[in-house]
């Protein structure tokens, strides 16, 4: 059985997409951030690098939802959104990783998918907590970038 090399085509016209950049809230000195490379790899790597892009976006909806309020009917809009909001970056990852195109495929499906149940969830938090609604609709716009990146890449991958 011969063994494609992951998704080269989806990453190629991946970084293509343009967008502005989103500002995420700054990290304490005293936070750890976790990465898979070294300084000397993160300058040489594309600006609009989708893993590193969904993983920022996946820390963003984290910090975002330690800032809304605990509440009965929070609790399962934020159990929600940090489940479908880090879903995204994790199952891009998963699609790099794949064997076949119609694995490939699959997993940006359902990238797809959870982008836009993040965005259902965003929308129903910033229903729910007004304060918040700003920050709410900057991940909106990020998510909503994102949806549109991989549902493009799930379009070109059916011709």
């Amino acid at each position: 059985m011969k063994r494609q090399h992951p998704t080269s085509n989806t990453q190629r016209s991946s970084k293509r997409q343009a967008s502005k950049s989103l500002k995420y809230p700054e990290i304490s000195s005293a936070c750890w951030v976790l990465e898979e490379r070294s300084d000397a790899q993160h300058n040489g790597r594309h600006a609009f690098d989708l893993e590193e892009r969904t993983a920022k976006f996946g820390e963003g909806i984290v910090r975002f939802s330690k800032k809304i309020p605990r509440h009965p009917t929070n609790d399962r809009l934020i159990d929600q959104l940090v489940g479908c909001g880090s879903s995204v970056g994790a199952n891009y990852r998963e699609s790099n990783e794949s064997f076949s195109k119609k694995d490939c495929r699959f997993s940006i499906s359902r990238c797809v998918k959870e982008a836009k149940e993040t965005k259902y969830f965003l929308r129903l938090v910033a229903a729910s907590e007004t304060p918040l609604v700003d920050e709410a609709r900057a991940l909106y716009r990020e998510c909503h970038e994102l949806h549109m990146i991989f549902a493009s890449i799930f379009r070109k991958g059916l011709q």
